[in-house]
């Protein structure tokens, strides 16, 4: 129940007091010049209360946007430290430009003029090229993660108010893979690296189309030569997902586990300290150097997998299932390699119905 007080001061100015009583509730009251704008008030609050939103707002008063970040990263660190990793240069560069507001100063209005400063900006130092739009939606996401766990856990905010800010459009998938001149000319360079490990780890990437990440951090126990399968149990879509070992990846996969490091179950350890993987970085670089490959990334070895399947007849769903997709959508991008089968396919269906 919503009650009005008139209240005067010493000066003589008079005043109006709104409360709000509710079984169950903590009482409410604000003061205000005007009785309009108490009685106003009074209203809001009290069908706010009855409707379960008006403490969310309180919480979001209490807090500050860096707050918020700080409760997230540390609950997400424990619950998903590998997640915590990807998401902490995103969140704290939220926490950077706009931590000091309250949280029930986040709104639609700011979010959007936050990401388009970000769209304008520069990521890296002495980088002169913006950041895409694919960065700036990581950020979005990150942002918007956050604010749902503080909506429907925490109770701190009503809503989020990320939900009707639209994705950046972004442009199609990069399809980047070598031909055949190329694969040659970088399978050699790798097998005149000074790494031992360069060469295999090359070829598993071409031959099964695994991640660089789920490659470093294979582990001997999880190779299991009776069946030729590699099982990768921390996946990004959290899945667990066979690699088919087969034909060269297998001999080189055979020959590096007799001359393994017996200290360390990790297939590549590094050679500083065997309990940890081996940064690769600097012994692909020159590799694609020797190679005198451009505009190449370790991840297009993925999508040279991919490509290679679709060009020699693997439907999309096979291609998604070696690559360890959920859906379709990702592996689109490789359907323009595969029309030849396709049209062998329409083909072999005209010739059995038509005769």
């Amino acid at each position: 129940m919503a009650t009005i007080e008139t209240r005067r001061s010493a000066d003589g100015t008079t005043g109006y007091r709104a409360k709000v009583r509710l079984r169950g509730f903590p009482s409410q009251s604000a003061t205000f010049e005007r009785k309009t704008d108490a009685k106003e008030w009074a209203k809001q609050t009290e069908a706010s209360i009855r409707e379960g939103r008006y403490f969310k707002t309180a919480e979001a008063k209490k807090h500050t946007i860096a707050d918020f970040i700080d409760r997230y990263l540390r609950e997400i660190e424990k619950k998903n430290p590998k997640r915590f990793v990807d998401v902490k240069k995103l969140l704290n560069w939220w926490k950077q430009e706009i931590g000091s507001y309250l949280l029930s100063d986040l709104t639609r209005a700011l979010i959007i003029e936050q990401r388009d400063k970000l769209l304008n900006s520069t990521g890296r130092k002495g980088s002169k090229a913006n950041r895409s739009p694919a960065t700036v939606n990581r950020y979005m996401v990150a942002l918007g993660h956050a604010l749902t766990i503080a909506a429907n856990e925490w109770e701190w905010i009503h809503e989020n108010p990320m939900r009707k800010i639209s994705k950046l459009l972004e442009p199609r998938g990069r399809v980047r893979f070598l031909d055949d001149e190329e694969r040659t000319q970088l399978l050699e360079a790798c097998k005149t690296s000074t790494s031992p490990y360069l060469h295999t780890l090359v070829v598993l990437a071409l031959s099964t189309g695994a991640r660089h990440g789920e490659l470093i951090n294979l582990r001997w126990r999880d190779v299991d030569w009776q069946r030729r399968v590699i099982t990768l149990h921390d996946t990004k879509n959290k899945d667990r997902r066979l690699l088919p070992l087969a034909h060269y990846a297998l001999q080189l996969m055979e020959a590096h586990s007799k001359v393994r490091n017996i200290a360390s179950d990790l297939v590549f350890p590094s050679p500083s300290n065997s309990q940890r993987p081996w940064d690769s970085r600097s012994a692909w670089e020159v590799a694609l150097k020797r190679a005198n490959i451009d505009n190449f990334r370790f991840h297009d070895l993925r999508h040279s997998c991919a490509s290679y399947l679709a060009m020699n007849g693997a439907s999309l769903a096979e291609i998604a299932e070696v690559l360890g997709h959920k859906t379709l959508q990702m592996v689109k991008r490789y359907a323009h390699l595969s029309e030849a089968h396709t049209a062998k396919v329409v083909q072999s269906m005209n010739e059995r119905i038509f005769g």
